[in-house]
Formats: structure tokens, sequence, C-alpha cells
């Protein structure tokens, strides 16, 4: 562990994937790992893919990527870190590899380090130690980050408080107009796409989508809400099979990382990383210490007291929470 920092500034991979693995397992050395490496974070864009299963999101990272690192004149410079969040296992507990799978062509590409990761149960879409994967990514060096979410659907808004850009990926098909209307993850769309285009209903769903884009943004006038600071959300038509599209989605994640810099929403944005992160930390803590076994013998005392009607569970929390 004492030169596991040093090696992932290096951008040794193999030393990355190992504190992965130690964040996962919540080793407590990694910590000291990290408070070397968070100095060196903060550059890197971390853009975030959710959407309900079946939608393409895992064929439609394969193609992003790639359409970057091809950049102009088929050169770029850009390292480009992934982590694809799977449902766990029920049997294992880890990851099924699904969205690998569908990343095969960016297997063995020195510029592209991919990580899959079990939800273990978190709610919101993304797994529990997302968030320190992806700050050890940055510390090492890549300047993109993807973070694909499970794919549950419309509770998945998780992703919002971690990413800089969202981009929320739609198909036709999936379900009817009032079910897209009511998930929330529409309201944190920076990026719309409506994948699997050469389905009839392509059309229809993507006016639909941007139908209710335009009722949202009324709604947020009305409200004087400035959360998007004049972004005008596209809504783009994409078959990820055969790369339609692509450049759009590509040249529109540029657009946004731009006027997040210009805006200085970049800054609130990362702030709201951090800050989620931070409250992260203190709630994992306070759990670990209310595990400890002298809190739990208080807890069997004040919840007897509970049970016999002799002390109501408010006052109850209350007193443990002293």
């Amino acid at each position: 562990m004492a030169d596991l920092a040093e090696q992932v500034l290096k951008g040794d991979r193999l030393a990355l994937s190992r504190l992965i693995t130690h964040i996962e397992n919540d080793s407590r050395d990694h910590y000291t790992v990290l408070d070397k490496l968070f100095p060196h974070t903060g550059k890197a864009h971390i853009i975030g893919l959710t959407g309900p299963s079946g939608s393409g999101k895992s064929t439609l990272v394969n193609r992003l990527v790639l359409n970057i690192l091809s950049g102009e004149n088929g050169k770029s410079s850009h390292k480009i870190g992934i982590i694809a969040v799977d449902p766990t296992s029920p049997f294992s507990g880890g990851a099924l590899l699904g969205d690998r799978v569908r990343m095969c062509d960016l297997d063995g590409n020195p510029d592209v380090f991919i990580r899959s990761m079990a939800s273990r149960g978190a709610l919101g879409g993304i797994a529990r130690t997302a968030d320190s994967a992806a700050l050890v990514m940055d510390a090492a060096g890549f300047d993109i980050i993807l973070i694909e979410t499970v794919g549950a659907g419309q509770s998945e808004v998780e992703i919002a408080r971690l990413a800089h850009t969202i981009i929320v990926v739609e198909a036709p098909g999936l379900g009817d107009d009032i079910q897209t209307a009511k998930a929330g993850i529409l309201e944190i769309a920076d990026v719309l796409v409506v994948n699997k285009s050469d389905k009839a209903a392509a059309d229809g769903t993507a006016q639909m989508l941007a139908a209710m884009l335009a009722m949202g943004g009324g709604l947020h006038e009305q409200l004087d809400d400035n959360s998007h600071n004049s972004w005008k959300v596209p809504v783009i038509k994409t078959s990820a099979l055969n790369g339609d599209g692509v450049d759009e989605i590509a040249a529109a994640v540029h657009a946004h990382r731009a006027f997040l810099q210009n805006s200085g929403e970049w800054r609130v944005r990362s702030e709201t990383r951090l800050k989620n992160l931070l409250e992260k930390l203190v709630r994992d803590s306070l759990y670990v210490s209310w595990n400890d076994p002298a809190n739990q013998r208080k807890m069997e005392k004040i919840f007897q007291l509970v049970v016999e009607h002799k002390q109501s569970p408010y006052q109850a929390a209350w007193d443990l929470l002293k």
C-alpha cells in the first residue's frame, strides 16, 4: 500500500485495479492512499449515462469512446476510464459483467481502462464506491470518465450528484408515454438520446421527449430555476449498432463541457460531487460506529423501553444520537 499512490500517479494499470479492489472491499488502509491522490484530482470530465435496461447504453458507450478516441485526423490525446455498474449477482455478490461483453471493441486499448462494479444493492443505479473509483481514475490521468448506471429505470438520479454531464438514453418500445413522462431521469438530462433510431416508433419518441423538455423548460422559467443556466438539452437520435448519430453525441458532450466551464457550472457540479462524497463518508462512519457492540447494547436497552411503551421511538432515537 505504501507505494500504491505513486504507482497510480504513474498510470500503472495493475496498481489502479488493485486500489479500486481495496476500495470496493473497504480495506481501511486504502484511505491513506486516497489522501495522497486527492490533490491530483479535479481535472477529469465525468460523464454519466443512464436510462432503462435495454435502451442500448453499453453499446452506445462502446461507440462513443471509439468516436472520442478517433479525434480529428484519427488522433486523440484523451485517456478514458469507464465504470460499468452491473446488477449484483445473487450468488457471488459480484458484477455479472454483461456490459463488458458489449464493449469488446475497447479491449486491449492502452488509452481505455474499464472497470465493472457490482451495485451491491445500492440504490440510485450506481455502485456505492463509484465516486471513489472515479477519483482514483482522475488521479491516474484519465481526463474523461464515463459511468454507466445499472439500468433500473425511473429512480436512477444519483448519477446527477456524481457527473458533470448526464446523458439519458431512451429507446422506442420500452414503455408507454405516461411511464416516460413520470420518469425523473428526464429532469437530470444534459443530453437526451433516442437510441435504436432504425425502429419505426423512434421519430414519435423523439418528438414526444422534445415536447416534454419544452414543457419542463417553461416550468423552470416560471419557477425562476436557473439550474441549467440556459443550456438547451438536445434530443439526438442514434443507432448505436451502426454508429448513426454518435458524432452528434460527442459534439454535444464537448459543447456541454465548454458551457459548464464558461458559465461557472463546472465548479458548482464539482462541489456538489465532493459534498455528496463527504456526506456519504460521514454516514458510513456513523454506521460503523452504530454497529459497535457497546452501542448495540445501549440500543437494546432503549429499545426495550420503546417496546414497553415507556418511551416514544422519537425520544429514543434522539437519545441514541446523543
